[in-house]
């Protein structure tokens, strides 16, 4: 397609995907010149049906052959197809920890959002007839490119409790991510702002400025190009890993927002590397400790299979 040119519109048709990968991936490379952006929402919409089957997961593995049909009158969507019952690691009177797939903000970005995480949460909820009038409560968030585990709390007294062990970093968190170039193990210490000048968010030398943040990176596996790395948090700052790393040269992969100074050539991927391996916590009722644990995707899994087979 000639540079400036705009992609066709999308319109109703069926067709095979001709190779195995994440939804928005192959569905994209049907719609030569269609951004990232406009093929998940397509799907997010629920415009999109894989083998007779609607999703509006944009990075489910979809086989080679598989029947991707596009319907531009797109149903309302269900609890089972925003959220399927799988996607509840543990659901009690208390809490739910979840699955949260990528392309999902956790709560809206503003008063435009719809069908985030939480509101498909409350509906899944109430579609198990375990819901209650209110939604879950937020204790913590995700980006929205990033996948794995996030906690919700059902009472007032049990958000209140969980946000206590969040405040004083008693939360156990470990992340796997995909970032570019060579990686050794260290820590990042840093004071966090909201703008480090350029409308960014981004670390500070003033020491009246800011939130300290704590990221102990891991070495996990060295790629092409890149490095597989596991990071614990011990503070939890909007952005934390991805600003670390990226002030350290190596941004994920990925990334779009914290890409200033980086000159190395940008790997491609289908979203942001970054996936919530480990969740674990007290129960705000029992003192129980609870551990839970997440694979790393399909979409995450392939990138790096590509880049150890290169």
């Amino acid at each position: 397609m000639p540079k400036g040119a705009e992609a066709p519109p999308f319109v109703d048709r069926s067709e095979p995907a001709p190779a195995d990968g994440p939804l928005d991936r192959v569905l994209r490379s049907l719609h030569p010149g269609a951004s990232w952006n406009a093929v998940r929402r397509l799907i997010e919409t629920g415009k999109v049906s894989v083998d007779g089957e609607v999703t509006r997961d944009a990075v489910r593995l979809v086989r080679k052959g598989s029947v991707l049909a596009i319907s531009m009158r797109a149903r309302r969507p269900t609890a089972s197809e925003t959220l399927p019952r799988d996607a509840f690691v543990h659901i009690d009177s208390q809490l739910v920890v979840v699955r949260k797939p990528a392309g999902v903000s956790t709560v809206p970005y503003d008063e435009t959002e719809t069908d985030t995480l939480v509101d498909r949460v409350h509906r899944a909820l109430k579609a198990l007839g375990r819901g209650n009038a209110a939604p879950p409560g937020i204790v913590h968030r995700l980006d929205k490119e990033t996948s794995g585990l996030i906690l919700f709390a059902r009472t007032l007294a049990a958000k209140r409790a969980l946000k206590q062990q969040f405040r004083v970093h008693s939360v156990h968190r470990r992340y796997v991510a995909i970032a570019h170039g060579f990686v050794e193990a260290q820590s990042v210490s840093s004071r966090l702002v909201r703008d480090r000048g350029d409308g960014r968010r981004g670390s500070t030398d003033n020491p009246t400025l800011g939130r300290d943040a704590v990221t102990h990176v891991g070495f996990l596996e060295r790629l092409d190009g890149a490095t597989l790395v596991e990071c614990r948090l011990e503070t939890g700052r909007t952005h934390q890993i991805r600003i670390h790393l990226a002030e350290q040269g190596h941004p994920l992969l990925g990334e779009t927002l914290y890409l200033k100074g980086y000159g190395g050539p940008i790997l491609d991927a289908p979203r942001l590397m970054l996936h919530a391996r480990e969740l674990g916590f007290v129960h705000p009722s029992s003192g129980q400790e609870l551990r839970f644990e997440e694979p790393m995707p399909d979409d995450m899994r392939l990138v790096l299979e590509s880049l150890r087979r290169r």
